[in-house]
């Protein structure tokens, strides 16, 4: 069904469209009865407004205030002549068409199959977005995750405080470490762990990354960037850098494109880290790690109904947007969980452990 909403004075116009097939015609004396009939109908792109010309001014006005609450419709301004100038100040408003009043209804007809046609095919994607899947826990599954964790976090509460003083113990910071997670359909949330590390630790984290375990055999050691006061008065017209391929340029350095591109492919490749005897950690955060000690907070993260007792760990942002791609996204359709099957099987596998199943 169309909803063909008049917006004018003659009557004649309404009787002689008023049977169109398929059409539903709609009288408002003004636009913001137009609007008010818009929010009650509930259809946003099935709108094709007829709007009789008036007053340039006020035409502009209202037609403005009507396309900010929706832009979706079709408006068409009932015309017989306009200049130039008219014609242009009347197409930024916001009006996609004109037509006469003496326009029959056969070609009324014609125009609103065409219209019709046209905003189904321009607003196709807000359909397919009623289609996407969303993971839905099950109810038994959130209820014991909720009497799990509450019985978990009441028994250990004395293992709690005691972690917690020998934290603070050895060094300064706070006793719990937040991070952002990506989480059950892609929801990010602020995981919860016992800090391990030293608070300074993140900074150390690119001088450690020839450590990581994930680290594929054979990646291409990566060269330092050129900043401009290296590369002194050297031009992009040089010899030099055309046989040496092109040159990107940053705000703050200049790299070559093959540099680049072997950066990118390392970074595809790697995209996982974990680092063997890592010396950001400290010794209690060592002594906790082994135990799995310091995952005990992420019961509060099960109680708020971020996490599950079971499902896939939460990733960090930078290694949850590599694994976008239609071959892993199905990875966020499950909970995300304290504990899983990789948890249990793969714990700190090696360096040449195949990185496709990490993400799985």
């Amino acid at each position: 069904m169309t909803f063909l909403l008049y917006i004018g004075k003659n009557k004649d116009f309404l009787r002689k469209f008023s049977k169109l097939e398929n059409v539903q015609m709609i009288y408002a004396q003004n636009y913001q009865d137009a609007i008010t009939i818009c929010i009650r109908l509930k259809v946003r792109e099935n709108i094709i407004v007829l709007h009789e010309q008036g007053e340039m001014n006020g035409d502009i006005e209202q037609i403005g205030a009507f396309r900010k609450k929706f832009y979706q419709a079709y408006v068409v301004l009932i015309t017989d002549r306009l200049t130039p100038e008219a014609s242009k100040v009347y197409l930024n408003s916001g009006i996609n068409d004109t037509v006469s009043l003496n326009i029959t209804t056969a070609r009324l007809r014609q125009k609103i199959d065409i219209i019709n046609k046209r905003q189904e095919l321009l607003y196709a994607h807000n359909r397919k977005k009623k289609d996407v899947r969303h993971f839905i826990l099950p109810q038994w599954k959130r209820c014991f995750d909720i009497l799990f964790s509450g019985a978990a976090l009441v028994f250990l509460s004395p293992v709690f405080l005691l972690i917690a003083i020998a934290i603070r113990m050895e060094s300064k910071g706070p006793v719990i470490y937040k991070s952002k997670r990506v989480g059950t359909n892609y929801t990010i949330f602020n995981f919860l762990k016992f800090r391990s590390m030293y608070t300074d630790a993140d900074k150390k984290l690119k001088d450690l990354a020839g450590q990581n375990q994930y680290q594929p055999e054979g990646t291409p050691e990566i060269a330092k960037d050129f900043s401009m006061e290296e590369l002194g008065g050297l031009m992009f017209g040089d010899d030099g850098v055309i046989d040496n391929g092109g040159m990107l340029v940053s705000d703050d350095f200049i790299i070559p494109e093959e540099e680049f591109i072997s950066r990118q492919n390392a970074l595809d490749e790697s995209p996982f880290i974990k680092i063997e005897k890592d010396p950001r950690v400290t010794k209690v955060g060592r002594v906790l790690r082994k135990y799995s000690l310091d995952e005990l907070p992420q019961l509060v993260n099960i109680l708020k109904g971020d996490m599950s007792v079971v499902g896939n760990r939460p990733l960090p942002l930078y290694e949850a947007e590599r694994l976008t791609n239609d071959e892993s996204i199905e990875r966020f359709m499950a909970p995300a969980g304290l504990t899983g099957l990789w948890q249990v099987e793969k714990r700190g596998m090696p360096e040449n452990y195949p990185l496709k199943n990490a993400k799985n």
